[in-house]
C-alpha cells in the first residue's frame, strides 16, 4: 500500500497522456495552483457527478490561481468519450499502468459496501505554486466535494 502524502511533502513529478493522448506533466503548471484529484472510473454516476463539479467551478477556481488536474486508470479514448458526453472542460488524465496513483496514495486497500478491496482511494490532492502539497485529501465523497474544497481553500 502507498503512503499518503502530507502538507509539505514534494508532489511526485508525473507525466501522462490527455484524452487526446497529449502528455501533460505536473510541472507545466509551476507557477500556479493544482488540484489533483484522483477517482475510479470515467462514465461512472460518482465520477461524472464530481468531473462537473470541478467544470462548474473552473472558472472561479482558475480566477484565484488554480489549475484542476483529474487521474483516473482508464484509457486516452474512454477519457474522451467521456469528456465529450458530460461537456468537461478539466483536463483528464489516464494513468492505466496507476504508477501516478501509488505514488499518490490514491491507490490500495479501500472499503467498498462494507467489503476490502484494492482499487483506486478517490482523493484530492492540492498542490502550490513550487510543486509542494498544500491539502492532502483521502477518500472524499464524490459529491459536496468541490463546493468543500472551494470553500477550504477560501476561493
Amino acid at each position: 500500500m502507498s503512503e499518503r502524502l502530507q502538507p509539505g511533502d514534494v508532489a511526485p513529478a508525473f507525466t501522462l497522456p490527455d484524452a487526446d493522448g497529449t502528455e501533460v506533466s505536473l510541472s507545466d503548471h509551476k507557477g500556479r495552483k493544482v488540484i489533483v484529484y484522483f477517482y475510479p472510473a470515467a462514465l461512472t454516476p460518482g465520477c461524472t457527478k464530481q468531473a462537473c463539479d470541478f467544470t462548474d467551478n473552473l472558472e472561479l477556481l482558475a480566477g484565484a490561481g488554480y489549475d484542476v488536474i483529474g487521474i483516473s486508470p482508464d484509457k486516452p479514448e474512454k477519457l474522451a468519450k467521456f469528456r465529450e458526453k458530460e461537456s468537461l472542460k478539466v483536463t483528464l488524465l489516464a494513468d492505466p499502468d496507476k504508477q501516478v496513483l501509488e505514488s499518490y496514495g490514491a491507490f490500495g486497500e479501500k472499503k467498498l459496501y462494507g467489503k476490502t478491496v484494492v482499487g483506486v482511494i478517490r482523493s484530492t490532492i492540492v498542490v502550490d505554486e513550487e510543486g509542494k502539497v498544500e491539502r492532502a485529501l483521502y477518500n472524499v465523497k464524490a459529491t459536496g466535494h468541490v463546493a468543500k474544497i472551494i470553500k477550504d481553500l477560501g476561493v
